[in-house]
């Protein structure tokens, strides 16, 4: 810290009554995405070590520059710590807890589970696989995405220095649950990431129990952009999470005055996906991305 003392991270660990794999759970590596925070405090109060197989590490605040300033990146080195894994020990502030983080913790775990959601941008409840498909743990990690069961897969190669990438790479299963979009705290997407955090504990043999599965569960591979000609007001005609097909009209482009000024159509099948905070766009501004 700048008054000379150092950074703290709160740890939370439990060591079943009897022996087994060991999974990392972490949250709040973006400053302002607070559902994650919450999932690891419902998960700690639900499994106890006289039920639990291994041991659970939990880091409920990795960005602790960036959580005290409400915001994705850490003020002191203006870095996004996704983005900075496995980290460096003579780096910034933001790559030194990193390279601490993936050495002296990551390293220890079967299995990694970093919850994030879309900032406070709108989005739907998903689960992200960040290795290529020709990864030698790529099925690995799709499987454990499945497993989570949040019932949308974003199955897509992830920018550089992503924990979701660098923890494959030494051998360790690892996905990136984006557990929607909002200010504060979502409770709906809050549920389903305890539910997704349970499964995998049932799955892969911490605490006994059946998993819950949805019937099926939508796999995209990257995303389409939905681009409006006009600024404006935009008036959606799908929510997130509905199924659009190519020409399909989902949003409306109003002026200032009410007046409609263009319809969007959609340009690809697919999931809608996310959405601006706000209902106003600029001419060539995106009013939303499809899952495809």
């Amino acid at each position: 810290m700048q008054d000379g003392r150092p950074i703290e991270l709160p740890v939370v660990l439990i060591n079943g009554l009897v022996d087994g794999k060991t999974i990392y759970l972490q949250a709040l590596s973006d400053g302002d995405e607070l559902n994650g925070l919450a999932v690891i405090h419902e998960v700690i109060r639900r499994v106890s070590p006289r039920v639990l197989r291994g041991q659970i590490i939990a880091i409920p605040i990795v960005n602790v520059h960036a959580f005290h300033a409400k915001q994705a990146y850490s003020p002191v080195d203006n870095l996004k710590m996704n983005r900075c894994f496995p980290g460096k020990v003579d780096g910034t502030s933001s790559e030194r807890i990193a390279h601490y983080l993936f050495n002296h913790i990551v390293k220890q775990a079967d299995i990694c589970i970093d919850l994030h959601q879309g900032g406070v941008k709108p989005m739907i409840d998903e689960v992200r696989v960040r290795v290529s498909h020709d990864h030698p743990l790529h099925k690995a990690c799709f499987q454990l995405a499945q497993v989570f069961g949040i019932g949308y897969i974003l199955d897509q190669k992830g920018p550089k220095g992503q924990l979701a990438q660098a923890a494959p790479d030494i051998g360790i299963p690892t996905i990136d649950p984006e557990l929607g979009g909002c200010h504060g705290w979502n409770q709906l997407s809050i549920s389903k990431g305890i539910r997704g955090i349970l499964n995998v504990l049932k799955v892969y043999d911490f605490i006994d129990g059946e998993p819950e599965l949805p019937a099926e569960q939508f796999v995209a591979h990257q995303f389409a952009s939905v681009i409006s000609n006009c600024g404006g007001f935009v008036y959606y005609h799908v929510a997130l999470a509905d199924y659009v097909e190519i020409g399909q009209p989902i949003a409306e482009i109003h002026d200032v005055f009410g007046s409609l000024r263009e319809v969007i159509y959609s340009p690809v099948d697919g999931v809608f996906w996310s959405q601006p905070i706000y209902p106003m766009v600029s001419s060539g501004e995106s009013i939303g991305k499809i899952g495809v």
